[in-house]
């Protein structure tokens, strides 16, 4: 969001209903390959993002290929679809739903027909040998373990994405950090 010519536009995250982050969503391939990352979820609530909810996305792949990489996503959510996806207990991105590359720079318009059927908008930023992420085929679910660490007990993405549920101490900064840009 620093570097204005390649971030994200504020525009897209004002209309997000969600966003996802995921650092270090690990790659490796010989043959057959294999991505898995931990992140988490925030969707709107009154106008701002609420507590996080944990995630992980994992996904396999079979080609000509070979190497290793680490890479940040943003995932934006932009309609209800895409949210009822997010609360469910699986789905796979570019199959069950749609996800598109979104699209960089200060002056980027966030009308084009891509970005409007679009229910994912997704942006990476790779260290190492792969050049690019397809996220196609990746399945994205609730991380239970991680939620249960971070809020202390056994809850939901759909009970602290949707509900009244405070956010911890330990992701204030997080959700204080995508309330900048809303």
């Amino acid at each position: 969001m620093h570097i204005p010519d390649k971030s994200i536009p504020r525009e897209l995250v004002r209309k997000a209903m969600c966003v996802v982050v995921i650092p270090d969503l690990l790659k490796g391939a010989f043959v057959f390959g294999g991505k898995y990352g931990r992140g988490y979820a925030s969707c709107r609530k009154n106008g701002s993002f609420g507590a996080p909810g944990a995630i992980r996305i994992e996904g396999g792949s079979f080609g000509l290929q070979l190497g290793a990489s680490s890479t940040d996503v943003v995932l934006l959510v932009m309609n209800q679809r895409g949210v009822d996806r997010l609360l469910s207990d699986k789905f796979t991105l570019g199959g069950e739903a749609s996800i598109a590359a979104g699209p960089v720079g200060r002056q980027t318009s966030a009308n084009t027909d891509v970005l409007m059927t679009a229910e994912i908008l997704s942006w990476s930023r790779s260290r190492g040998v792969f050049i690019g992420l397809s996220l196609e085929g990746a399945t994205l679910r609730p991380d239970s373990g991680e939620n249960e660490k971070l809020y202390g007990k056994p809850i939901s993405n759909r009970e602290i994405l949707t509900g009244p549920v405070s956010t911890p101490a330990r992701a204030r900064s997080f959700v204080a950090e995508l309330n900048r840009y809303r």
